[in-house]
């Protein structure tokens, strides 16, 4: 596996393994690219699988200012353009699946297919058209952001949060993995993510995605339902559903075994 830095700054750190169509993929709010230690390997039998640190993130460089969601998209794009690729396919779990919607929607002809795991359409309203009222959102919010505000380090809350994510059922050693993940995080850069997730939507532009999708839930999904999930599947035209079974917000890390079946699946069936 190769790892490498992609500059200009915020410089990038991605890791890189296998050789054919290249298959990129996106963490969530609290993790790395290390989360995907499990699926890399076995996506590179048919792919060149990636995953990067996003800005703020892992190895990659902190940056100053406020962050803007968008500028996900667009460090995505210069990665893109340093490494020579001209489309991908995209698979972004939780924040990452929000980034993928969002680099669908400004550049779709860089694209092959889109994976969204652990997803929903926006924070203004459910599955069911409620309204995600200002006080869920603060909620939300606040539960996050008010421990390391008060003093607290990712690692002193990585452990209740990790716990939280899973499914009840969850081995001792995904809630390690996770803990170790989050622990890492840093700190005003998780902030600055948090600020910028909370006010995005996207339900109005899922429609208008014209490419292969796949949407994965976890059936013990406590953050992303999987009526939520079924929402996304139902806004994409092109786009399938399925549901991984005793699995929380991660099951790329819960249930390797069957993320990796159910999107190499898709990808092969795409692969040019």
């Amino acid at each position: 596996m190769v790892t490498s830095l992609i500059g200009p700054a915020p410089k990038i750190a991605i890791s890189r393994i296998g050789r054919g169509e290249a298959v990129f993929f996106l963490h969530g709010v609290g993790g790395n690219r290390t989360n995907w230690a499990q699926n890399l390997p076995v996506f590179a039998s048919h792919f060149t699988a990636i995953a990067w640190d996003s800005r703020g993130y892992g190895d990659s460089d902190d940056y100053a200012g406020e962050l803007q969601f968008g500028d996900f998209a667009a460090d995505l794009l210069r990665v893109l353009d340093a490494l020579g690729l001209e489309r991908v396919h995209l698979v972004g779990l939780s924040m990452g699946s929000w980034i993928a919607m969002d680099f669908a929607i400004t550049h779709p002809d860089r694209m092959q297919s889109l994976t969204l795991c652990c997803t929903h359409a926006g924070h203004t309203k459910h599955f069911n058209e409620q309204i995600l009222s200002d006080v869920a959102k603060a909620e939300f919010v606040r539960s996050r952001k008010e421990p390391l505000l008060n003093g607290l380090e990712p690692k002193d809350i990585a452990g209740p949060v990790a716990r939280s994510l899973v499914s009840p059922a969850a081995h001792d050693h995904v809630v390690e993995q996770l803990t170790e993940s989050m622990a890492a995080l840093h700190k005003e850069s998780y902030l600055k993510s948090i600020e910028a997730l909370i006010d995005t939507d996207f339900r109005h532009e899922l429609p208008g995605i014209d490419m292969p999708c796949l949407v994965l839930s976890g059936s013990d999904d406590p953050l992303t339902t999987s009526d939520m999930g079924r929402e996304v599947a139902c806004l994409i035209p092109k786009a399938e559903f399925a549901l991984i079974e005793d699995a929380g917000h991660l099951p790329n890390i819960e249930k390797p075994d069957k993320f990796n079946q159910l999107v190499l699946e898709f990808l092969l069936a795409q692969r040019v």
